[in-house]
């Protein structure tokens, strides 16, 4: 198959038979990753007994309970309204929804502000959703610095190159990837259930383009690049994630000590680290060993655009803290800046400060 030729993903004078397990190596598969299907189901179903048996006693006792709200009445005409044209429809559909539902204009707008409200998750559900996400990053992040700390590159990243592609591959490497891409896995498959933001197609698009990442580095044998730039990235989930939770428990001087460490160490990582180590690991060590080739140039790219992200994401995170620090804005701004932050930080949006605005 024309996808699987060498030339676009190997360098060059090196063949997939190369890759072949022999000489006491053994080396990373493509058919190793099917294994990541069973085990994304088996997260789900962790992830349902610890947020029913662990995340919910927490949260009660934190104080958090499920809100109880007004259901708004069955009816059709304008819940068809409300799915296919707008959840907040204006001034001048009012009038008709009236006539055509028989309700008055002030029964239409109740009706719709209960509607809202049902689809507004609870506390206590991003509680329980930001419990497992912050004990898996923790466990992985744990995990990495274990898997690496004794390893050559993880000190030099000249060794990462060092002997490529003929790099075995290690236990601790197989089950690192492995994990983290089933963990993704169940993200994806969990979106339809979990807590829906309004950047509900970027969370698809990202989890998809998570695991291409890990897909393309695990085939073409860039694990030891790739569970560095994993580490990199879980350092800064723990603290996002546990600011989270300290948020919706309204432990506020924790939340926002929690989230400046979070920045510094966002900072640090996708800013500092990750361009000026990690991409310069795999854009100019690289050609020490063997001339550019495509899959070199498409790994570099993807890496390049991730940086990009990184860059805006910090852009919004410092404008954010100058405007606290400096209080060049009024409460209600302050609320529009941390909505506006959390909601294109994806799935990994830190709700804003419980003082200050709740989003959903």
């Amino acid at each position: 198959m024309w996808f699987w030729w060498d030339r676009i993903w190997l360098p060059v004078n090196l063949t997939w038979a190369d890759l072949e397990d022999k000489d006491g190596r053994v080396y990373a598969k493509a058919s190793h990753l099917y294994v990541t299907v069973p085990y994304t189901f088996t997260f789900l179903l962790i992830r349902y007994l610890f947020e029913r048996w662990i995340a919910t006693p927490l949260a009660l006792s934190f104080g958090i309970r499920e809100r109880v709200q007004l259901k708004a009445e069955d009816n059709y005409i304008l819940e068809y309204y409300y799915t296919t044209q707008s959840r907040n429809p204006p001034q001048s559909d009012l009038d008709g929804l009236s006539k055509k539902s028989s309700l008055s204009v002030r029964q239409v707008e109740r009706w719709f502000r209960r509607r809202r409200s049902q689809d507004r998750p609870g506390v206590l559900k991003k509680f329980r959703e930001s419990s497992w996400r912050f004990v898996f990053y923790l466990c992985a992040f744990i995990g990495g610095v274990v898997a690496l700390y004794e390893k050559e590159w993880f000190y030099d990243t000249l060794e990462v190159w060092r002997g490529f592609p003929k790099q075995s591959l290690l236990d601790s490497q197989y089950w690192y990837y492995i994990l983290e891409m089933s963990f993704y896995g169940s993200l994806l498959f969990s979106v339809a259930f979990d807590v829906k933001r309004k950047d509900f197609k970027e969370q698809i698009i990202h989890h998809l383009a998570t695991l291409t990442l890990l897909s393309f580095s695990w085939c073409v044998n860039y694990i030891r690049i790739g569970t560095l730039v994993m580490l990199v990235h879980d350092a800064s989930d723990v603290l996002l994630e546990s600011a989270k939770l300290f948020n919706y428990a309204k432990w506020e001087g924790t939340c926002q000590t929690l989230f400046i460490l979070f920045a510094i160490v966002f900072l640090v990582t996708r800013l500092i680290i990750f361009p000026f180590w990690l991409i310069h690991c795999t854009w100019v060590y690289p050609l020490h060993h063997y001339p550019p080739f495509f899959g070199y140039y498409f790994f570099n790219a993807m890496l390049v655009v991730l940086l990009c992200l990184h860059i805006f994401w910090a852009y919004l995170i410092l404008r954010m803290i100058r405007k606290f620090m400096f209080g060049t804005v009024g409460p209600l701004n302050k609320n529009l800046v941390i909505y506006q932050y959390f909601h294109f930080l994806f799935d990994r949006g830190l709700l804003p400060f419980s003082h200050c605005v709740h989003l959903h």
